[in-house]
Parts: structure tokens; sequence; C-alpha cells
């Protein structure tokens, strides 16, 4: 090509230059490669072939879609979601981002968006699913569900959980006595009839705490983990002269081999085998408690993938089940635990950790089904059915927000010239074999000739006789050949104003895929493939994993403005999961409603994330004085003018988040005023 001819001439010396008018053949198609695109296929882009390119409608309906002006559009009423009830997402992040004196709330990015709004539809979607199949099946008992609040233990929503729920009875789920502190307080407020179901390993002081619960007209069930528990329920419910309600977890055979079937199984974490409830039973049997027995708990794993698996599993524990009833328990309620999954890639797949093949529907009518075939068929009267789906009823309601504030790339600018000297006597013949390649327009002859010769000059440069000026020359070189053949590498890092290990630590720890789309410009075809890099100095932090096992994401190039992404399905357990690596906190946080005013949304409440002197606490400093002693060394070391400044610098650095502040919000920010001398250059960025 004629660049890449321009590029050698300038650089070889006489007799090995590229003839001036002969230039590489049209670029050929590499697999996995995609082509520049066109200024036809650009102009033709649309929003439909953005919402299909990331599969929206798969993993996102009925809560997201992509709008006519190409931005995300929440959905918050699900199905029922009118046309002028559309909220556009873009416009929260930049009603949440905006300086006070523009209108917006000044927050800082990362962002997290609640939609109190899908959290109530998810959750009177769950509680139709099962009255349809109930009503469908004749089953002759009710579903109420209890939400595991491991899941998301945000107050805000805890208390719209009961607060949604209350109509249908629905309670919650603790597993460790802070849970079980903030259940407590939440359900006085909720139906008096929703479930409490205490799970997890248990001391003397959970038990007390569960039996308190009791006392203060709470619907509490103790679920025993451990065989040895039931001795001190027995002890300490006499003591306290309280009569509980029991429950036990079955080790059940049936085995989810998925990623998240580590807690199923007879190997299982937790649970009680077939000899140890038999034993249960007989020492409450013989304390004269046998009537307090009255749930069974189980769980098969996260993510059911399949109903085949659920219904194979429920119908084993409907057997437990009635055999308790046989052994005179006074049973009532059969707790099938989690696993209802969601699909993080839309595709609706049986044979993924990250899909189900299932709908809400097909899961409630799965269960329904298989716990009254097995109680018919043993003559036992059908019972309270309870799940405790957390995954499925909060994935959805948040959104977080970030923003790309650049990317590295390997685009060539104008190379250096070499050394004529250096060239004639040590890269000569590689140029002779690549314009002789070049000449037969062989591709891959010129990628290894190019290949061979920056590994020599690597070489020549550590042993000191190239200096960096002459191995950047042949780094850009080698790049330019590769893009001239259509080899060059696609794939760019995207630096994100994030916390991989605060924000989505599933996607570090576990591997975890969720779908992450930018949440505008969706009207423009993103012609660049990236993987995300975060904030902090760790190597793995970084997102290179994506829905549809792909390695890389269809992004835009970061030009004149910001440039946001948005991470979906996230509500389940990475607030809770996040830590404070590198000493960045949790994001801001936004609880948006639908409404009736122009824009469709209502901002109900706003909270800056923690900031520096927030985090520093956490790790027991004290960020007042370790302020006191900069000011101090401040006015030691600097004059009285300019250590105000400073110290000025400072104060607001602690009292700001850890991450980044956009370039093109700097003139939100609160710098210091005050000019430093001229011989003493004072500047804070932020």
């Amino acid at each position: 090509m004629p660049a890449l001819a321009c590029c050698v001439d300038a650089a070889a010396p006489p007799g090995y230059a590229f003839a001036g008018d002969i230039s590489f053949p049209a670029p050929v198609s590499f697999t996995g490669v995609p082509l520049p695109a066109t200024d036809d296929i650009i102009n033709h882009w649309s929003p439909s072939l953005s919402a299909a390119l990331y599969n929206v409608d798969g993993w996102g309906g009925p809560y997201f879609s992509v709008n006519a002006a190409g931005n995300i559009s929440v959905r918050s009423h699900g199905s029922a979601t009118l046309a002028h009830q559309e909220i556009d997402l873009l416009k929260i992040v930049k009603k949440a981002s905006d300086s006070k004196s523009l209108g917006g709330l000044g927050l800082q990015l990362p962002l997290i968006v609640r939609f109190p709004d899908v959290l109530k539809n998810r959750l009177e979607s769950l509680q139709s699913a099962f009255e349809y199949a109930i009503q469908s099946e004749g089953y002759d008992s009710h579903y109420q569900g209890v939400y595991p609040v491991k899941c998301n233990q945000d107050r805000f929503v805890i208390e719209d959980i009961v607060k949604f729920g209350s109509p249908f009875r629905f309670g919650l789920e603790a597993g460790s006595k802070p849970e079980l502190l903030l259940a407590m307080s939440c359900l006085c407020k909720g139906n008096p009839d929703a479930l409490l179901v205490c799970n997890g390993f248990k001391d003397a002081e959970y038990i007390s705490l569960a039996l308190i619960s009791n006392k203060l007209a709470l619907n509490t069930v103790i679920v025993l983990e451990q065989e040895e528990e039931v001795d001190l329920i027995v002890e300490l419910s006499k003591k306290l002269c309280i009569k509980p309600m029991i429950g036990l977890r079955a080790k059940l055979r049936t085995k989810h081999s998925g990623h998240f079937g580590g807690t199923s199984g007879e190997k299982g974490k937790f649970g009680l085998t077939t000899a140890q409830i038999l034993r249960v039973v007989k020492k409450l049997d013989l304390a004269g408690m046998l009537d307090c027995l009255q749930l069974l708990h189980f769980h098969i794993g996260s993510q059911i993938p399949s109903t085949t698996l659920l219904a194979d599993g429920v119908g084993e524990a409907a057997q437990i089940y009635c055999e308790l009833v046989r052994l005179g328990a006074n049973m009532r309620i059969i707790d099938i635990g989690g696993g209802l999954g969601i699909d993080y890639d839309g595709s609706k797949s049986c044979d993924s950790d990250i899909s189900v093949g299932y709908s809400l529907e097909e899961y409630a009518a799965a269960v329904v089904h298989a716990v009254q075939c097995v109680c018919d068929r043993r003559s036992v009267k059908h019972p309270v059915i309870c799940s405790e789906s957390g995954r499925a009823i909060v994935s959805h309601h948040s959104v977080l927000v970030f923003e790309a504030v650049g990317t590295s790339s390997t685009a060539v600018g104008a190379s250096p010239a070499f050394s004529a000297n250096y060239l004639a006597e040590d890269l000569s013949e590689d140029y002779r074999f690549l314009s002789e390649a070049a000449f037969r327009g062989d591709y891959e002859r010129c990628l290894v000739y190019t290949e061979e010769m920056k590994e020599r000059c690597v070489e020549q440069f550590k042993q000191g006789t190239v200096c960096m000026e002459q191995l950047a020359a042949v780094d850009g070189l080698c790049e330019l050949v590769k893009k001239a053949v259509g080899a060059g590498e696609p794939v760019r890092r995207y630096h994100v104003n994030l916390s991989v290990f605060t924000s989505i630590p599933d996607a570090w720890g576990i591997e975890q895929v969720f779908p992450i789309i930018p949440i505008h410009r969706l009207d423009e075809k993103p012609c660049v493939r990236g993987i995300l890099s975060d904030l902090t100095c760790d190597s793995d932090g970084k997102i290179d994993k994506f829905i549809n096992g792909e390695s890389s994401l269809p992004l835009h190039e970061v030009e004149g403005g910001s440039y946001y992404l948005g991470m979906f399905l996230g509500g389940a357990y990475e607030e809770a999961l996040g830590g404070f690596h590198n000493l960045f906190g949790g994001p801001s946080v936004v609880r948006v409603s639908q409404s009736d005013g122009p824009h469709s949304f209502a901002v109900t409440r706003a909270v800056p994330g923690p900031s520096c002197g927030d985090v520093l606490r956490v790790m027991q400093h004290q960020p007042e004085l370790m302020f006191e002693t900069l000011k101090h060394r401040a006015h030691e070391y600097v004059s009285h003018d300019s250590a105000s400044v400073l110290a000025s610098g400072l104060a607001r650095t602690f009292d700001r988040m850890p991450y980044l502040v956009s370039l093109y919000s700097f003139d939100d920010v609160d710098a210091a005023a005050v000019p430093a001398p001229e011989d003493e250059v004072v500047q804070w960025s932020y």
C-alpha cells in the first residue's frame, strides 16, 4: 500500500526500498478479523441492528430495549409498560452526573441505578406464575416465597421487597445473625403470615435470637443445617419457654452438575443425610417436640439449568416430606430453596452456567406438578410451597453505569527513520525478503519476515546496540505491515472508570459473565472490538469474557465526550461481595421510579459513593489525623499562601470519591481558587 511503501522508502537504505508504484493488493479477510466498516454500512446502521448485535431482547426482555435515539430504554413494568412510560437510561445518568448548577445531582460515576418498579414487577411475576400453576393443576395449598437477604442486603431493597410482597405473604430468609436482625426489623412492617426462614450455621445466640423473634409474633422457622443444632433448640426453647417452629434441610441425592451445583448432592456443604434426619426426628419425639417440625428445606444449587433437573430434585424432596409426615411430624411447608435462574446471555440454553432453558411459568409448573404427584400418590395433604429465589428477584432491578476514559491501541503513527548504516549491516536482508514477498502478494511471508525483523531488533536492543528510536521505528513498521495485510490486532483495551473487584467481583472471582453494552450511541455501528480494563493496579482487573462466548466486545470510538457502558443483571450478590481493593469504594446510587413527568422518571433517592476518607476509615486509618499531619507538613515546607492552597486541596481530596473525574465534567470540580506564587506552581487535578 502507498503508506507502507512510503514508510519503507524512508527507512531502507539504497537498493532495498519498495518501488514507488508497487503496493500490496487489497487486504484479505482473515478469520475473526472484521473488515473496516464502509461509510455505506455506517450510514445505514440502526438501533434495531445494535439490539440484535448485543442480543438485548434476549437477556433484557421485558425490562430493557434500545429506543429510536439509540439509547437503552428501561421498561419498569415489564411487558405491561406503556410506550410513554419507558425511561431513557442516558437521561438518568445525565441527571445524576450533571452539576447542580445545571440542574443535576452532582454525583460521580460509577453509578448504580435502581428501579424499584422492576423489583415490584419481578415479585408480582413470580407470584403470578405460581398462582397460575396452582390453579391449573388443582393444587390444594398456596405459594408464599421468601427473599434470601444475602443476595442484596441494601436497606431499601429489603424494605421494598417486604412492602411489595406484603399482599402475597412474602417473607425473608436469613443466614447470619446480622441478617436475622435486619429481617426481624423489616418484617415487623410486613404481612404477619410472612415466613422468616433461618438458615446457615447456628450457635446458641443465633438460635436464641430466632426464638425471641417468635415471641415477637414473627413467623420464624429455624432450619436445622447440622444435627447438633437440634440439641441447642430443644434446650434453649425450654429455657426461654418459647415453642419453636423447626425445619430441617435435607441433603438430596439429586445433584446439579453445573458451576453452581456445589451445594447439592450427598457431599454438599449443608443439610442432613437420611440417617441424620431419622435421628433428629427421634430426638424431637423424645423431647415431646415432634409437632414443632413443620418445614422441609432443600437446595439443588443456583442457576438450575432445566426443569427436568428441577422436577427430579423436587420429586425426591417431596418423598422425604411424605416420609416425615408418616413418622409423625406436623409438616406444613416444603421449601424448595433457591435455584430459579436467569438468562444472562439470552440464549435460553439448558447446557450453560449463564443461561436457563425455561420461563418463570415453566419453573412454577414443574415445581407444583412434582410436589402434587408425589403427595397424591402417598395420600398426603398438599403442603405450602415456599421458594428462596434471590437472583431471579433482584438481578434485573439495578444497572451499573460506568465510563470509558480512554483506550490503548496498537495504531501506528509516523515512524522515525532508521540509521542507514544499521539497516545496511543488519536489516538489509530482511527488507529484501519483505520486498519480494510484497511483490508476490504473499501475506503470510510478509508477516513472518516482519516478526523476524522485530525479534532481531529486540535482541540488539537488549545488547545495547540499538537505541529506543530505532526499536520504536521497527515496531511501527511491523504494525504498519500487519495493518496493510489485514492482520493487525483488532482488539483494543478500553480503560474504564471502575474497579472490577469492588463492583463486579463475580467477573473476577468465578468468571461470571454479565451483559455489558454501551447505553447510548446505539444508532451508530460499533466498529471497534475491545476488552475492559479497570483502574486497579492488578492484571486481573479486567473483563475479557462476554456473553455468547465472546472474548471482546463491539464498541465505538471514544471521542469528544463521555462514553457510557452499562452492566446489566448484576443486582444480586455483586454489591455485598465487593471489597476495597486499591481502596476503591462502592459506586454512587440513585433510586428511580417511573413517573408521569416529561422524562417519565423521578429520582427518589441519591447517595454519593464512599469518599477517600470513608474507605480509609474501613482500613482503620484516621483521615482527620492524616489531614492534620499533611497540613502541618505543608506549613513547614511551603510558603504561607501556598500552604493554604495545598491544605484546601488536600481537604477536598479526602472528601471526594476515589474514582476519576471525567475531563468533560472538570468545570464542575471545585478546584482551589487561590493562585500560588509564581515560583511555586501548585496544580490540583481531580
